[in-house]
């Protein structure tokens, strides 16, 4: 009798099982793994984290979302930098648990997935369960993702995000590493930071492009100061080294093993090699598809194609275009601001303009020189 009962309540449970697996076929999406990993690329503005989001974002096991922290910054515009970072942290760990209601709060019509900013770039809200215009392993188009998905229920995202086995977030506005700290002391999540920098002068020659961020004047606000872009690269650049450091020198025991700088510069040169060494360090499978993807997007020589990334593109020569687009008195601006940051990053200052237009001349240390060097440092006190 007790073999009898058994048996039948094995073939039950094989029975369900089949059938939330065939039904998850049916949807396109696989069932929710047991277990998910957390990822963070952490960054700054014009660093080339668009770019790295989309390395994570096209691919099928992958759950991303660009930017959530924006929604918190314009949502309450009267605090400071600093001050925000608290409930962006706190939105940053639902979204991890796929508790993406709380996004709801922040957006002006919550019932639809498309007020989330920059939806289009997540392949997951493009694809089953949240939108059945593309396959899950398809490589989708933004343009095409907003002509096709631009309807769906809000509540389709908190459906996608928890089918899928890696939860990826960008964020460009934390400037201090011990804010997300909790994050991870927080035993559901297994999170791992990639801090994503770029060399200054390239950041600034990117600003160049556009005259003023609205978030600009978030920060020249708390320093009391007319919005300016020199006051803004202080605050970046200082930022950025400040949290290197604190990952570098003083790190939580929680943090060891959970934190990965990346230089774009070094992404750029290499963007085959570091995706491998990112997946590895996240437990993501590469696949022939996505690195055929990868090396198209980043060794385009045709038309600038809008549709797609504003780095479809050779972007090896991307990285070097601030020699070109910025004077030599400009360089010396930033050099002097970023001093502290091009020297724990492992970025030459040039002396004259000559040798700022002289490209065969490297001006990116190698990788395994940083850490050695910027050991020996003391912490300056105008980090943060």
């Amino acid at each position: 009798m007790f073999t009898r009962v058994t048996t039948r309540r094995l073939l039950l449970l094989l029975s369900s099982t089949l059938l939330l697996l065939w039904l998850g076929c049916w949807h396109g999406a696989a069932p929710p793994p047991p277990g998910r990993t957390h990822i963070l690329l952490l960054s700054s503005w014009r660093s080339g984290s668009t770019f790295a989001g989309q390395l994570f974002s096209q691919h099928p096991d992958v759950f991303y979302l660009m930017e959530p922290a924006k929604h918190v910054w314009h949502h309450l515009p009267g605090g400071s930098p600093e001050l925000l970072q608290g409930p962006a942290r706190d939105l940053l760990r639902a979204l991890f648990r796929c508790e993406t209601a709380a996004l709801q709060d922040f957006v002006h019509q919550p019932h639809r997935a498309s007020q989330i900013f920059m939806w289009p770039m997540s392949r997951a809200l493009c694809s089953p369960p949240a939108c059945e215009a593309f396959r899950r392993g398809d490589i989708v188009r933004p343009a095409e993702c907003q002509a096709h998905c631009d309807a769906s229920p809000f509540g389709k995202v908190a459906e996608a995000c928890v089918t899928y086995s890696h939860v990826a977030l960008k964020v460009v506005r934390f400037f201090q590493l011990e804010a997300l700290y909790p994050l991870l002391a927080d035993p559901a999540l297994d999170l791992r930071i990639i801090h994503l920098v770029r060399d200054p002068r390239a950041v600034y020659a990117s600003r160049q492009l556009i005259s003023l961020y609205p978030d600009d004047l978030l920060i020249s606000r708390a320093h009391n100061a007319t919005p300016n872009a020199q006051l803004v690269m202080r605050k970046v650049c200082h930022s950025q080294a400040g949290m290197y450091l604190a990952a570098l020198r003083h790190p939580p025991p929680a943090l060891r093993g959970r934190y990965l700088l990346t230089r774009y510069e070094d992404l750029v040169r290499d963007p085959l090699g570091q995706v491998a060494e990112w997946y590895r360090y996240t437990g993501l499978a590469s696949s022939p598809r996505l690195e055929a993807w990868v090396h198209n997007i980043t060794h385009w020589s045709g038309p600038q194609d809008p549709e797609v990334l504003p780095v479809r593109r050779d972007a090896s020569k991307v990285a070097q275009a601030w020699r070109h687009q910025l004077s030599f008195h400009q360089v010396q601006e930033v050099q002097e601001i970023c001093k502290p940051a091009m020297e724990v990053f492992g970025y030459r200052p040039v002396s004259s303009e000559e040798e700022q237009r002289d490209l065969a001349k490297d001006l990116v240390l190698p990788r395994e020189e940083i850490e050695a060097q910027t050991k020996g440092w003391r912490v300056f006190s105008d980090l943060h």
